[in-house]
């Protein structure tokens, strides 16, 4: 594997997204800040149960070979790959580590360039907007209901505590379609969110499995969910509901201790904040903060620890994805995986790959969203939470530049 010669600089690249690939763009963004890039220095493909594992050593000989001179040294300056991975073990999804040819960056006041191999020029293209409606996928509503129906007849069985179960939308991107579009969209609808664009996964998640700078780390648990109500006092009482309900709060806490669990294990000082109300523009979910230190360890080494966790598969956790293949019967891909992006020392940022999409080679789109299924689970509900959960990929794709 020929070492890479990596070269960070100051400097003012404007609107990060128009550096990107119109169709393959790679974008980290929350609101103003993140990374974008263009282009293939390499690549890095794997497979499997052991993709995580194979990627975290794999990244390791990169960085030791890699010559780096940074001269700005924020999170997301020096040598970073971006990453996209399977949601199971059995998926025939690819997962990727992609380092670009060119970086552009901004963290608060900082702004840079990083250039990989053989310096080049900056040459952002104006977004041009794409638009595409979404039809019923292989799990229609009437389908998501029947599974959602049998996935609480499992739960009473006792096979399970909870099931993630998922449906999904499709379309069709239009020839040379921007995909930068969409991301536009949704960085400006939710900011507050990590909107993602790596290797045809898009969308933007409001839940970060592992952040992770010089050994202290942050993640963000999220379930539990609720639609925002039409007045303000309205809006109170659902987040009021949502943080006393017995079936949230269950839901919430597979989510939160599965984490935790495997979090203190690999930082015994890991700490969760109590489970509080999220407000996000189109819902409120139930969330709680863990914070620690990992030391020298890699975030790739987390997530092959932490991936899938409560709140996308269930709990146990085998029963659970054995239960999710069988009721769902189809591949979801890199839906509901890690998405996010990697420096030399490990860290970087993490989020789970929802209210998004994956558009393939052929310009096929295949949007999800799945909800936690547990003891007196109704189904019209849960198909009413996909819905909302599917407003932001779906407003993005039909009105991608609001």
């Amino acid at each position: 594997m020929p070492s890479l010669h990596v070269r960070t600089e100051r400097a003012e690249p404007g609107r990060l997204l128009e550096h990107a690939e119109p169709r393959w763009p790679l974008a980290i963004r929350r609101g103003a800040d993140g990374i974008v890039g263009r282009g293939v220095a390499m690549r890095l493909e794997f497979r499997g149960p052991s993709r995580f594992t194979d990627a975290a050593d794999a990244w390791r000989d990169v960085a030791r070979d890699a010559v780096v001179d940074d001269a700005v040294a924020v999170p997301g300056t020096g040598l970073v790959g971006f990453g996209a991975f399977a949601f199971d073990d059995a998926s025939a999804a690819t997962s990727v580590l992609i380092v670009p040819k060119l970086v552009v960056g901004r963290r608060g006041d900082d702004e840079w360039v990083t250039w990989i191999g053989d310096e080049g020029r900056l040459h952002p293209t104006a977004v041009e907007e794409v638009r595409v409606e979404l039809a019923d996928g292989e799990i229609d509503a009437e389908r998501y209901r029947a599974v959602v129906a049998e996935a609480t007849e499992r739960i009473r069985a006792g096979e399970a505590e909870k099931i993630v179960v998922a449906r999904d939308r499709v379309g069709q991107l239009p020839p040379d379609g921007d995909v930068r579009s969409v991301a536009v969209g949704l960085v400006q609808r939710y900011p507050d969110a990590v909107t993602y664009a790596v290797d045809g996964v898009v969308g933007a998640s409001p839940e970060t499995l592992i952040a992770a700078h010089r050994g202290h780390f942050f993640s963000r648990v999220l379930a539990g969910t609720a639609p925002r109500g039409a007045t303000p006092s309205r809006d109170a009482e659902i987040a009021e509901a949502l943080a006393s309900g017995d079936k949230d709060l269950r839901e919430h806490r597979f989510a939160a201790d599965s984490a935790m669990a495997v979090l203190r294990e690999l930082a015994p000082d890991a700490r969760a904040s109590e489970p509080f109300p999220l407000r996000l523009p189109n819902l409120w979910h139930l969330a709680t903060d863990i914070t620690g230190t990992l030391g020298d360890r890699s975030t790739l080494d987390v997530l092959a620890l932490l991936h899938p966790t409560a709140a996308v598969g269930g709990t146990p956790r085998e029963a659970s994805l054995a239960l999710i293949r069988e009721l769902e019967a189809t591949d979801r891909g890199r839906y509901a995986g890690p998405v996010g992006w990697i420096d030399g020392d490990g860290g970087g940022e993490w989020v789970i790959a929802l209210r998004g999409a994956e558009i393939a080679a052929d310009g096929g789109i295949r949007a999800f969203a799945g909800a936690g299924i547990v003891a007196g689970s109704d189904p019209a509900a849960e198909l009413a939470e996909t819905g909302v959960k599917l407003r932001p990929i779906t407003d993005a794709l039909a009105d991608p530049l609001p």
